[in-house]
């Protein structure tokens, strides 16, 4: 296995400051503001705010310390330092290399050390079918923060390099929060040709795809559509995490800007979590109804998901898929289905889900699992290498970080990986949303666009804007 120099990643480790100071706060009444105002502070150059399990959530800042993985070489910064790795084509394994040595370095002495970042779809290509069509932009970005700050019920927890980093944060969540302007909220209107902007063009592309599947060239594809977002007014990053998160239910939320990606997320399932016991899951999602406010139309959608064949046979097969991915590498035996085919109100849209769980062979780690797993089966298709050429044949350019990842991990071997769906993402001067839908042989053009504006109204009227 080639992982790069040892020494390398040793001495990168060593350059690494350790989170060595802390304190403990009064818990906060209403973290996900509170961490937005944080990251609204501009404390360094990157940060992510990370809703975890059980209503925990994350903020966390710094610039100083990172790794990057591109196709064939891994970049870590330390300490105004810079070191890189070929990868030999395998940057998930250059990358895990390199965070083991961080592990090795400082968890006897300081605990584990936590890192934040994302995985680029494009990633799949190398990982399941073309290394040429991952291109050459990053694949991989991780922050190991200068300061770390945990929100719970019971309490708030601030951990940081030094004593300043420290005082900082601790002065900002004493403030009283400002009255701030109210960004210009999005119209029902203009929501509305937002979410049914490009509608006519996807519907082709669905309709070709459903021709690739009934020539048995592949099983299932989940073929999305980008909706680019003007340039003014600018859009609020912060502000729409804010509004969108008081309207969704997702299972992880995210508001980034890190490793030149700007995100703010309502993720509707984990591609995986695994603890530092071994434990490992995957939450695969698909079948789609919309989700509203009248109970008794909600309920009936419902009932027309748990008996539609389309759907029902899209969510068997994304199963199917995740249990053996999961199988490839959990103990004999171990791998089964905590949860089959319930229903989960997601915002705007309910799914048919599933929980598939398992233990990691003693030889395989958290990243050995995300490399099987990732992308999400239910981002992709069935099977994965031959969906992955259906989505180059027929989608309008590469996603970037739309049906990738957003994480949180620990170098002790714990990792949580929220799938980047209903999503706000910004890349340069461009923004934009993006949705998708399971396309099978059941499939029609029109019912997968109507899916894809019911996933779009997850974000889309939430959208906020500056005010000049």
């Amino acid at each position: 296995m080639s992982t790069g120099p040892r020494n390398t990643w040793d001495s990168w480790a060593r350059s690494v400051t350790p989170l060595g100071r802390a304190s403990t706060l009064e818990p906060s009444p209403d973290p996900a503001a509170t961490a937005t105002r944080l990251a609204q502070a501009h404390l360094a150059d990157q940060y992510v705010v990370y809703e975890a399990e059980g209503g925990v959530w994350y903020f966390a800042a710094g610039s100083a310390v990172s790794l990057t993985a591109h196709a064939n070489a891994v970049t870590a910064r330390a300490a105004g330092r810079t070191w890189t790795s070929r990868t030999d084509g395998r940057p998930v394994t250059a990358f895990a290399a390199a965070l083991g040595a961080l592990s090795a370095t400082h968890e006897a002495a300081e605990g584990a050390p936590h890192f934040y970042g994302w995985a680029a779809f494009e990633l799949a290509h190398l990982l399941h079918a073309d290394a040429e069509a991952a291109g050459d932009r990053p694949l991989l970005h991780a922050l190991v923060p200068a300061v770390e700050v945990t929100f719970t019920e019971a309490e708030t927890v601030v951990r940081a390099v030094d004593e300043a980093w420290l005082r900082k944060v601790e002065d900002l969540l004493a403030e009283e929060t400002a009255p701030q302007p109210t960004p210009d909220a999005t119209t029902t209107e203009a929501a509305e040709r937002v979410i049914t902007a490009g509608t006519a063009a996807y519907g082709d592309a669905v309709a070709r795809t459903i021709e690739d599947i009934r020539a048995g060239l592949l099983e299932k594809a989940v073929v999305s559509r980008k909706v680019p977002l003007p340039a003014a007014p600018a859009v609020d990053f912060a502000a729409t995490y804010l509004a969108g998160r008081r309207s969704n239910t997702p299972a992880r939320s995210y508001l980034l800007d890190l490793g030149g990606y700007r995100a703010a997320g309502f993720s509707p399932e984990t591609v995986l979590e695994v603890a530092e016991n071994g434990r490992v899951s995957t939450q695969p999602l698909a079948g789609t109804r919309a989700h509203g406010l009248d109970p008794a139309e909600n309920d009936r959608r419902r009932a027309e998901l748990l008996s539609d064949p389309k759907e029902i046979h899209e969510h068997a097969v994304s199963v199917r898929l995740a249990w053996e991915e999961m199988a490839a590498v959990c103990r004999p035996g171990t791998v089964v289905a905590e949860e089959f085919m319930t229903v989960r109100p997601r915002g705007s849209v309910q799914h048919l889900a599933s929980r598939v769980t398992g233990r990691l062979r003693e030889n395989a780690g958290p990243w050995d699992a995300f490399a099987s797993l990732f992308p999400a089966i239910t981002a992709t298709g069935v099977s994965k290498r031959d969906a992955l050429h259906a989505l180059a044949r027929h989608e309008d350019g590469p996603r970037g970080l739309y049906g990738g990842a957003v994480f949180r991990g620990s170098t002790a071997g714990a990792l949580d990986a929220a799938l980047v769906l209903r999503t706000l993402i910004g890349d340069g001067e461009e923004t934009w949303l993006r949705a998708g839908a399971g396309v099978t042989a059941q499939s029609s053009p029109d019912r997968e666009i109507e899916e894809t504006c019911e996933k779009l109204r997850s974000v889309a009227p939430h959208l906020r804007f500056t005010m000049d």
